[in-house]
């Protein structure tokens, strides 16, 4: 028989909150959030809390804490701008994603500092990196404040996909070819994996 550890969700200090939901809620799909500035600097940030929410319209949600009681660069850049565009994180490029979760300055670039290939976006002003397979371009839909106020969720409404002809056909996205990364807890990722091939339910 399973033994079970008991954990008192109530009162729990930031940190131990953290380490727990980020270790139980696996695997997480990791969005590479590309934003710009108010002096044209572009910011590119991995975050794992994330997912889409609706589908019509499209809305995806980005949680993002602040740092050391401040927001962060990619979070007031949304909040700037109302723009913002999700790269979708692959195994090949795990390692440059990586080096962006670094703490770089605020008038510091990732971008520029790690030589990321860029390419323009069809409506808004954030570009796209070109190394991944898929980039949505979004608009800001709304910014909930959450928690104690260290948190916000960003949804934004998708208003243009880029898809790699590699991983696209025009109809479907073959997420085998793709090899999106997860974010597992602690500083671990994983790769896609075995894949299950089940008939949908009607």
């Amino acid at each position: 028989m399973t033994t079970f550890s008991f954990v008192d969700g109530r009162g729990l200090d930031p940190a131990t909150a953290h380490k727990l939901v980020v270790g139980c809620v696996v695997p997480r799909p990791i969005a590479w959030v590309t934003t710009v500035d108010q002096e044209g600097t572009v910011n590119a940030a991995p975050f794992s809390s994330y997912n889409y929410v609706a589908s019509s319209p499209t809305l995806i949600a980005i949680n993002i804490e602040h740092r050391d009681g401040q927001p962060k660069d990619t979070a007031r850049n949304i909040r700037e701008s109302g723009e913002f565009v999700i790269n979708v994180v692959t195994e090949a490029n795990m390692e440059l994603m990586h080096r962006c979760a670094w703490s770089y300055g605020p008038d510091e670039s990732e971008v520029d500092m790690l030589g990321i290939e860029l390419l323009p976006s069809q409506f808004v002003n954030a570009p796209r990196i070109a190394c991944t397979p898929v980039q949505m371009e979004c608009r800001l839909d709304q910014a909930l404040i959450l928690g104690d106020g260290s948190c916000t969720l960003f949804v934004g409404e998708v208003v243009a996909y880029h898809l790699s002809e590699e991983i696209f056909d025009g109809k479907h996205i073959d997420s085998a070819k793709m090899r999106p990364l997860a974010r597992l807890g602690g500083p671990f990722y994983a790769g896609l994996g075995v894949i299950f091939h089940r008939p949908i339910v009607q």
